[in-house]
């Protein structure tokens, strides 16, 4: 039975952020993702999904995942090491350390569980005959949540972490030269591809030098890039010409690559296969279905077989960053589907945001501690899936919103 002090602590706790403006409201959503979606009864444009290639509700993807419960059923009801390794969930990862240009690759539940399970392994585990260590983390400070709670897993005793500014390469050159002379057992350099927030790009090809130099792991999660960037899709790497040069990538089949869920470490042989033996995110944890496995399948061929989409994503996201920009909105620069509208401050966000959507233009408002103080935005997401008479449609309601709040 909760305490009564618990439930008052709680209770003051959702009314603060409340009272701040940092509650998050859940919409829900009638029907299947897409380019339109169903709120409330109501059709409105969706500009706020990763569904980038728009394979969230590709009939292939739907067809595959079908016979894949046909044939497998809805669940293994295990972990991969006891009953839950199905040939298919092997060719998967094949097929994935194929198209990423690495060794191997191994499958976890979600993006998140893979860096979890990568950090708390890589640093807390004493390999061979050591009996101690000390090892070094180089994270920029935008990199995504999961790297920094992934953090919070490696023990203080065996790690020393060191942030430097967002894209601050002489800063990151002169912590490493810092270190040079100290006997850490290896020092990692992590790093998103694309920042999600911005939708800016790592510097791989400085960093990439930089871990050359002073023989560091280069480690990417590259969950926003994987079938957006690349003249295949196969992500930052592969944009920057570093195809099959990076020592580890993270990443999700929840984004383009059909969006459901679903993420992976790839990378050297070794490392994936330690991960196997001691992850524990991997070890503990059931075995994606084999629907989502099957359709994670078809949408690697998808991308394969049907580059129009990559070319679309790309297209779209460049005609409704500029259309927008000519309205007199504030755009942050970029080459990526992720297109910021900066409106600084948090409270005018939410009512442009609830002001979109009343009008028929799903988008979400991102405000501190998301983002930082003063740096409020609307987050739009285009995909292959909008058609331009939607892009289109979108910037009218931008334009009339915009002009009605007296932002433009």
């Amino acid at each position: 039975m909760y305490s009564k002090k618990l439930v008052e602590n709680i209770e003051n706790e959702l009314e603060a952020l409340k009272g701040a403006g940092k509650f998050k409201v859940e919409r829900e959503l009638e029907g299947a993702q897409g380019a339109e979606v169903n709120i409330a009864g109501k059709k409105v444009l969706m500009f706020a999904s990763n569904n980038y290639l728009g394979l969230a509700n590709h009939p292939e993807i739907i067809k595959a995942s079908k016979e894949a419960v046909d044939k497998y059923g809805f669940g293994l009801s295990s972990v991969r090491f006891i009953a839950g390794t199905e040939t298919i969930h092997k060719t998967l990862e094949k097929k994935l350390a194929e198209f990423l240009g690495t060794e191997d690759a191994i499958l976890y539940s979600t993006n998140f569980m893979a860096n979890l399970g990568f950090f708390a392994t890589m640093t807390n585990e004493a390999f061979g005959d050591e009996t101690s260590h000390l090892d070094a983390i180089y994270s920029d400070e935008l990199n995504h949540a999961s790297i920094i709670d992934a953090f919070k897993l490696c023990k203080k005793e065996n790690v020393v972490k060191r942030i430097y500014p967002h894209g601050d390469i002489p800063t990151l050159e002169q912590m490493l030269e810092e270190d040079k002379s100290k006997n850490y057992r290896f020092k990692i350099i992590v790093t998103d591809g694309v920042f999600s927030m911005e939708g800016y790009l790592a510097n791989l090809p400085e960093i990439k030098k930089l871990a050359e130099k002073y023989e560091a792991l280069l480690f990417v999660d590259d969950a926003h890039a994987v079938g957006v960037l690349g003249k295949t899709g196969a992500g930052t790497p592969e944009y920057y010409d570093l195809h099959g040069k990076i020592d580890i990538l993270s990443g999700t089949f929840g984004k383009a690559l059909g969006g459901a869920i679903g993420g992976y470490i790839a990378g050297k042989a070794e490392i994936v296969e330690l991960l196997r033996q001691k992850s524990r995110t991997y070890l503990f944890s059931n075995s994606l279905p084999p629907s989502v496995v099957m359709a994670s399948i078809k949408a690697l061929d998808l991308l394969k077989e049907e580059l129009e989409l990559l070319n679309k994503v790309i297209e779209n996201s460049e005609y409704f960053r500029e259309e927008v920009k000519k309205l007199g909105f504030n755009v942050l620069e970029g080459n990526h589907p992720i297109v910021p509208v900066m409106l600084s401050d948090a409270g005018l966000t939410q009512k442009v945001s609830r002001k979109l959507l009343d009008n028929g233009l799903y988008v979400v408002g991102l405000w501190f501690p998301v983002v930082p103080e003063g740096a409020a935005r609307l987050r739009f997401q285009i995909s292959a899936a909008h058609t331009k008479g939607q892009i289109d449609q979108a910037i009218e309601i931008m334009r009339e919103v915009g002009k009605e709040m007296k932002i433009i």
